[in-house]
């Protein structure tokens, strides 16, 4: 019996070029990668088309849905996409914006409310600083190009109704503009607004973001996850072995680019001070800083989870493990 064949599609990550290339095989299965840049089309081909066998997934829509029992597909314990958050809070300097508390009663653009990034901001700025999210006033839209509808991200009525009022910039606006223009007060999300570093007034509430990130890290342990994969339940449940593939070949692929990374006799990456950056990567993260699986990511899942619920978004509290499928790979 030979091989199954199976399609991914996921970002052109760094981590995942040994799938790519082939440089990595999957036990069992002749994989397809089909390496898409926006997050956004491969969630919204998964969810409205169900175009592939497996998919990123943005980790907030999986936890609210899945927790909801509203979601055909299940989650592995894979987590392609992380990134700290301090740095993607921008504000106009005019605004008078010192602090995070400063952002109470401002006018604060957010791409899609329900936007992991934004999630995660939320919460930090909620939990670290104090911040009252409900004396806030959210304004949806595009960053740097006006934001179409999405069926996918857009808010449900049932959840617009328990978050009041969030508001829309005008149609033909982009939050980068507005926020350049004094529109907006500040900006929250994944995206840098393409007026950072050329309209005088916009800045980052954290100029020492990285500086400030690192203490986060230090204090909490958590590395902010964004993205999760996804694969058909009744794939699963018909080939649950799949599960167990797919995480032993996305470790070994991220392991052979840790390797390319720390090869000393050419730099791999544009980056200057790469090795000085890796000097700092070992000293910060230890041996992996990108694990997957449960049990090193708990408390970020957990966390996670736990400002879904606390803003008003549908997740419901359930135990993390319920919420991914259970690896079971031998320690060597």
């Amino acid at each position: 019996m030979g091989n199954i064949s199976l399609t991914v599609a996921c970002g052109p990550y760094d981590r995942t070029e040994a799938l790519r290339t082939g440089a990595v095989q999957v036990e069992g299965i002749d994989l397809t990668y089909l390496a898409i840049q926006s997050p956004p089309e491969i969630f919204n081909r998964m969810i409205e088309k169900d175009s592939f066998d497996v998919a990123e997934m943005s980790v907030s829509l999986y936890m609210t849905r899945r927790s909801q029992n509203d979601f055909p597909y299940v989650a592995l314990p894979i987590f392609p996409s992380r990134v700290f958050r301090h740095g993607f809070i921008f504000v106009n300097t005019n605004a008078g914006i010192k602090t995070p508390k400063d952002l109470e009663g401002k006018r604060v653009g957010v791409p899609e409310y329900r936007q992991t990034a934004a999630v995660w901001i939320r919460g930090i700025l909620s939990r670290e600083y104090g911040v009252d999210l409900d004396r806030v006033h959210w304004l949806e839209g595009g960053v740097n190009a006006p934001r179409k509808p999405d069926t996918v991200m857009d808010l449900r009525p049932e959840e617009q109704a328990k978050l009041g009022s969030i508001g829309l910039i005008p149609e033909a606006e982009t939050h980068s503009d507005m926020l350049a223009k004094g529109g907006i007060d500040a900006l929250i999300g994944a995206r840098r607004p393409f007026s950072l570093g050329t309209g005088p007034s916009v800045a980052r509430l954290f100029p020492n973001y990285r500086e400030v990130e690192r203490e986060y890290y230090r204090k909490t342990g958590i590395f902010p996850i964004m993205h999760t994969l996804v694969m058909r339940e009744s794939l699963y449940k018909e080939k649950p072995w799949i599960a167990e593939s797919l995480f032993k070949a996305f470790e070994a692929s991220k392991a052979w680019s840790l390797q390319q990374m720390r090869f000393s006799g050419a730099m791999r990456y544009m980056l200057p001070w790469l090795y000085d950056d890796i000097d700092e990567l070992d000293d910060l993260f230890g041996a992996d800083p990108w694990p997957y699986g449960v049990e090193p990511n708990r408390v970020t899942l957990e966390t996670l989870l736990q400002f879904l619920v606390e803003q008003r978004l549908g997740a419901r509290p359930v135990p993390i493990d319920d919420l991914f499928a259970k690896i079971v790979i031998a320690n060597e």
